[in-house]
């Protein structure tokens, strides 16, 4: 079940996230967001380190990606030269 609750936007331009969210989220100090607007929505995504599993399947699937496109070293080489230049 979603929890609900409200909270202030101080003079210096901070909100608390209210402690049974931070509890039920198990945040701490110092966790990090990303943090998106779109009209009167703020939404906060919670910013985490991927575990060594999580970041073998990025890998995993990034290598699948560029084997499929058949782009050679060569030419990977190139568009990343020519995009500096830009």
């Amino acid at each position: 079940m979603t929890t609900l609750s409200t909270t202030k936007l101080s003079s210096k331009g901070q909100v608390v996230i209210p402690e049974e969210i931070r509890d039920k989220l198990r945040l701490h100090s110092g966790a990090q967001f990303i943090v998106m607007a779109e009209k009167d929505v703020v939404i906060l995504k919670l910013i985490h380190q991927p575990s060594m599993s999580e970041f073998d399947d990025l890998i995993t699937s990034a290598r699948k990606q560029a084997k499929a496109s058949k782009l050679s070293k060569t030419k990977l080489a190139k568009v990343i030269k020519d995009e500096r230049k830009k």
